[in-house]
């Protein structure tokens, strides 16, 4: 960890931060949710300010755990994958991703940064979960796809996980499972990276959708369903298969940056990288940031 340049006392400065929480698992067994990608917010630029040598707790949002298909069954329906957990910089918190519905009739996605994705029903209303829960402007998310699915077995599917660019889709919508919501590109670091995707759901017998672009897993059957990728913020791909073989997967956990210019601090928190003028400080777990 290292000081501000100017210590305390100096002048303040304005830094650009991304902070992306950590996405929603997927449910379980026959027809499951994606889970919703983990909240993403930002700054465009370098508009937020911070007095030389003032410590900021760093807190990296873990991935919601996949829900295992005995669980799931043992459950049975109406229950819900967990939900990712916050990622928070000074005042800014990003909520966890919503966790994905388990199968059954119905078993809605959860609320979050983005919404999970409902486990598919028989014959019955799916919810997705809310996005952008709590509510802060811009968006950090979008719901999760739900039902109804008024098609019984074997074409049953799972709707997918909210993303942070747009809605997951409805299980009833696709010939697979919902595929999940696509995230966002930010060039925070000077590379373009694409974070906060939603995952699928899974697939009775149809086959799992696709996770969104920035991280989301694929839904199961008839492979493992996949789990979200981590420091992206992708919710897990939700479980599935005719006979409950297959479990949800976890979602990734989320990840902190933070890009001053150089000549304004010489801190050294976290992870630092340099861009022309400009520190980037990457945090990929809990950390400091002392400015």
């Amino acid at each position: 960890l290292g000081f501000g340049s100017g210590g305390a006392g100096a002048a303040p400065y304005t830094v650009q931060y991304l902070v992306v929480a950590g996405g929603g698992g997927g449910g379980g067994a026959y027809r499951a949710g994606g889970g919703g990608a983990g909240g993403m917010r930002f700054t465009p630029g370098k508009s937020f300010e911070v007095a030389p040598g003032t410590s900021f707790s760093i807190t990296v949002g873990g991935g919601g755990a996949g829900v295992n298909k005995s669980t799931a069954v043992s459950a049975g329906p109406g229950t819900t994958a967990p939900s990712g957990s916050n990622a928070v910089f000074s005042t800014i918190t990003s909520a966890g991703g919503g966790g994905g519905g388990n199968y059954g009739s119905p078993s809605p996605g959860a609320d979050g940064g983005s919404g999970g994705g409902a486990g598919g029903p028989n014959n019955s209303d799916g919810t997705g979960g809310d996005g952008n829960v709590p509510p802060v402007s811009p968006s950090q998310g979008n719901p999760g796809g739900g039902g109804p699915d008024g098609s019984p077995p074997p074409s049953g599917r799972g709707g997918g996980g909210g993303g942070h660019s747009a809605a997951g889709a409805a299980n009833n919508d696709q010939p697979t499972g919902g595929p999940g919501g696509n995230g966002s590109a930010n060039s925070i670091t000077a590379a373009s990276v694409t974070y906060a995707g939603g995952g699928a759901g899974g697939g009775q017998v149809a086959a799992g959708g696709s996770g969104g672009s920035g991280g989301g897993g694929n839904g199961g059957q008839p492979g493992a369903a996949v789990a979200g990728t981590a420091n992206l913020g992708g919710g897990g791909g939700g479980g599935g298969g005719p006979t409950a073989a297959i479990s949800g997967a976890a979602g990734g956990s989320g990840v902190v940056l933070i890009r001053r210019l150089t000549a304004s601090s010489a801190s050294t928190s976290g992870t630092v990288t340099t861009s022309g003028d400009d520190t980037i400080h990457r945090f990929n777990a809990d950390g400091t940031f002392i400015a």
